[in-house]
Parts: C-alpha cells; sequence; structure tokens
C-alpha cells in the first residue's frame, strides 16, 4: 500500500493538487475501495475520510463504532462521533490546503467520477479548498494498463477475431445444410467458443439479425430470438478478457454480415459511411499521440460523429463513439463521448478505448464497426486484427 500512497502523491504534484480526499457512506463510492484496496464486503454504516497529501502523512477519519475501518491504510487515524467533530476534523485536516481532488464531476459531466453528494462538497467549500474533479487522477490508477495487462489483451485478441470468423461460418453452414439457427443459438455458439478458447465475459455476446440489429443493446433470448437465414443481416458484438488470469482486460469488438453472396447496396452504403467515420477517429488520435498533442475523449467522438453527420445519418447516430476499456469491459477512463456526456478527461498513454460508430434505421437495421484503441507512448496499436473493411457476404465462406 505505501507504494500506491507514494505513486498518488507523484500523481499529485505533477497536477498541481495538495491532496486527494477520498469520502465513503455506506460504499456509495466504489472507486475509493478499488483505488485504496480496500475490501469491499465490510460493513460500513459510518462516513469516513481518507486523505492523501502531495507530501506528507495520509490522514483517516473514522467514526468510534468504526475506528477499525481503514486500519489496512497507513497514515493518523482522527476518531469522530458527534458531527461537529467529524467538521472539526475535517477541518482541520485540510487547513492551508488549496486544490483538494474528490471523485466529483462539474456539472456532472462524467457520472461515473461523480460519487461525492452536493452536500458535502458545500461543507468542504466552507473550509476554504477548492473542489477539483479526480477523474485523471483516477484514468492513472484504474485505466492505465501494465505491461503484463496489455500481453492479456495481445493473448485474447486472436482469439476474439477467430471466433468472429467461426461464427460467420457456422451461419454459413447451418444454411447450406438446411439446419435452423437464430440469434439465440449462435449466443450460445459464441459462448461455447469462448469455453474452448479460455475466455469469460460478464454478458453474453449481442447477435441481432435486421431490425434487431437497430437496437444498440439488443440481446436474445430463447423466446425473442429470430430465425438466420438467407438474406438476414447479421450484427455481432461480442466482449471477453482470459480466464483466470488476475488483471487481465477486456477485448470487445462488433462486427456485420449478410446472409447471401453479395451484399445489398443499402448494407454497404451505410458500413461505409460508419467505415469512415471509425477510421478517422483512429487517425486523428494517432496522429495526437504521435505529435504528443494532447487530446480528451470528446474530441474524438466529434470526429467520428462529423463525418456521420455529413452523410445525413447524424440523428441514427444514438451512443457515444467508444468507452474506456480495462479489467471491466467497460473501465474508468476517457470515453470517447460529446453525446451522452463532454468527457474532458485526457486520453493517457497506456490506455485504451474503443472506437464503435454506428448507424441505426429503427424498424430496419443498424450498422456498427467496433475496434480497440490502445495508446502506448509513440503510437497507437488497433487491436482484434485485421479490422472490418467490408460488410461479410457470409455464403460465399461456403
Amino acid at each position: 500500500m505505501n507504494e500506491t500512497i507514494a505513486r498518488i502523491q507523484a500523481a499529485l504534484r505533477e497536477a498541481d493538487v495538495d491532496g486527494w480526499l477520498f469520502y465513503d457512506f455506506r460504499h456509495s463510492d466504489p472507486i475509493a475501495y478499488r483505488i485504496l484496496k480496500l475490501d469491499e464486503r465490510r460493513l460500513g454504516t459510518r462516513r469516513w475520510f481518507y486523505f492523501i497529501p502531495a507530501d506528507g502523512e495520509p490522514v483517516k477519519i473514522v467514526h468510534i463504532i468504526e475506528s477499525e475501518q481503514l486500519d489496512a491504510l497507513p497514515g493518523a487515524k482522527l476518531i469522530y462521533l458527534p458531527w461537529s467533530q467529524l467538521h472539526e476534523h475535517l477541518q482541520r485536516v485540510l487547513r492551508g490546503r488549496r486544490r483538494i481532488a474528490m471523485q466529483y464531476s462539474p456539472n456532472n459531466d462524467i457520472p461515473y467520477i461523480s460519487r461525492v453528494d452536493a452536500g458535502t462538497i458545500e461543507l468542504l467549500r466552507r473550509f476554504g479548498v477548492e473542489i477539483v474533479s479526480s477523474a485523471d487522477l483516477v484514468q492513472h490508477f484504474e485505466a492505465v494498463w501494465s505491461p503484463e495487462q496489455l500481453q492479456t489483451h495481445l493473448e485474447a485478441e486472436p482469439k476474439m477475431r477467430r471466433i468472429v470468423d467461426e461464427t460467420f461460418a457456422e451461419i454459413a453452414r447451418c444454411v447450406a445444410s438446411g439446419r435452423p439457427t437464430d440469434e439465440y443459438r449462435l449466443q450460445q455458439f459464441i459462448l461455447q467458443c469462448f469455453e474452448r478458447e479460455g475466455l469469460v465475459t460478464d454478458h453474453p455476446p449481442i447477435v441481432a439479425a435486421d431490425a434487431h440489429s437497430a437496437n444498440p443493446h439488443y440481446s436474445p433470448t430463447p423466446d425473442s430470438a429470430w430465425p438466420i437465414r438467407e438474406g438476414t443481416f447479421v450484427l455481432i458484438d461480442l466482449w471477453a478478457k482470459l480466464r483466470d488470469v488476475p488483471r487481465a482486460v477486456y477485448v470487445d469488438i462488433t462486427w456485420t454480415g449478410f446472409v447471401g453472396d453479395v451484399v445489398p447496396d443499402r448494407y454497404a452504403r451505410v458500413f461505409h459511411v460508419v467505415r469512415e467515420a471509425r477510421d478517422r477517429a483512429i487517425a486523428f488520435v494517432r496522429e495526437a499521440v504521435r505529435t504528443r498533442r494532447p487530446i480528451h475523449g470528446w474530441e474524438v467522438d466529434d470526429v467520428a460523429r462529423e463525418v456521420i453527420r455529413r452523410a445525413g445519418l447524424g440523428d441514427f447516430f444514438i451512443h457515444r463513439t467508444g468507452h474506456s476499456i480495462g479489467e471491466d469491459v467497460h473501465g474508468n477512463g476517457a470515453n470517447i463521448d460529446n453525446l451522452e456526456t463532454r468527457d474532458n478527461r485526457r486520453i493517457l498513454p497506456h490506455t485504451c478505448f474503443s472506437i464503435e460508430p454506428g448507424v441505426y434505421l429503427e424498424g430496419e437495421f443498424g450498422v456498427r464497426s467496433e475496434v480497440d484503441v490502445y495508446v502506448g507512448d509513440e503510437d497507437v496499436i488497433v487491436t482484434a486484427r485485421p479490422i472490418q473493411t467490408e460488410i461479410v457476404p457470409i455464403l460465399t465462406l461456403l
């Protein structure tokens, strides 16, 4: 833990922030538990604070009946009972500090970070400190991959791409042999492939046919599944990571295919727009990394969204361009978003995110093309290669 504290203090000095104040009430801040490596299963019914200054010894503030709540952490301990004593401890600990980071997001721009309630923020401001967002600090400790984590991603990557190809080949075999298949059966086929390849996921993959593909988060069930046969448009979205490997990180990809020998123009035209949006976003990030120009998640979203808007399809791009990827498929780094939120977090080296623009024509079909982008020190790595360049004409796979 002392090593983590030292890393946090170095990050605070680099950010010109006087300290990081962690706060929790009844497990209201899971980020604090993860970064501080606290046991989330431990009973906690009273407020606690943990202050890590940019220099010096951390301080724990805990309630008298839960005075051992933070004993796993280094630092001095202050115990309170009446609320007034809690206020006194906080005021004393923060005296002389200018800027304090907390899990707070101005205007709730980044709700994933916004864990501290407004009343607590108001209380701390009364003590004369400026509360700043910990969003970029959280990235350093939640979203930045170690070399070992990158290796788990690169090991899972070819397995995932192979499963995409096998899924389309399975559709071709079923259609050619007259063996019925549907969205749910193909979803289960993919899960069987995960098991064989030593992969694990937090949720079954998306397999969506025709109009179901216009719902970005459609999930088939045995009762809702549509048949997949000749003439069907198919979208598959799958995410998984290595099983039984500590701190493994996810691969998340989406491909589309058409059950036929030739892809109709109405699908191909939309795919080409989505592909251009994807590739423009990748190129924007690559150029920024190569020239060491800082960029933020919202800027990448703007690049992809402008391509689709110019094509007259902007109203049908109904989600962010991408999300952070880590040990959870939706990680705690910068999202590629200027639609659902304005994600003003910097894109940091050694983080990964999806680029997945889409166009969704309700009642008809939806096209999404998803790749993962890892940011290195001097360039980016686009994973799940080779990436999709055309809709797959599935019956040509026979």
